[in-house]
């Protein structure tokens, strides 16, 4: 699975620090989904590292088993995109996009008057 692949799905990479042009699916481990669910539900995909799976999830990091709704294997495309359509479906459809953060940037002091 690649990191084109994921993004075409509608994920993209929440690893801290990664630019978009650094973002390739061996050091980008985690993802989020584009939109929310209609019910404001996110949609989080993991690749532990070293295990040939990728995990579905309402929480970035889910540490439990049944905080994870699906896993599939790494680089069966099918059953992702199948995954991603069931949990939307659970969830009441696709919602709006999300709204993306913004880079923080440095604005020198200026005093109102």
């Amino acid at each position: 699975m690649t990191d084109s692949y994921l993004q075409s799905l509608g994920f993209v990479t929440t690893t801290p620090g990664q630019r978009p042009s650094y973002s390739a699916f061996g050091r980008a481990w985690r993802y989020q989904h584009d939109h929310n669910a209609q019910d404001g539900t996110s949609l989080f995909l993991e690749h532990p590292l070293g295990i040939d799976c990728c995990r579905l999830s309402a929480l970035a990091a889910p540490l439990a088993a049944e905080d994870v709704f699906a896993s599939v294997a790494l680089h069966d495309q099918p059953a992702l995109a199948a995954a991603v359509q069931a949990f939307y479906a659970a969830h009441g459809g696709i919602g709006p996009e999300r709204a993306r953060q913004r880079a923080n940037r440095f604005l020198p002091y200026r005093r109102l008057e």
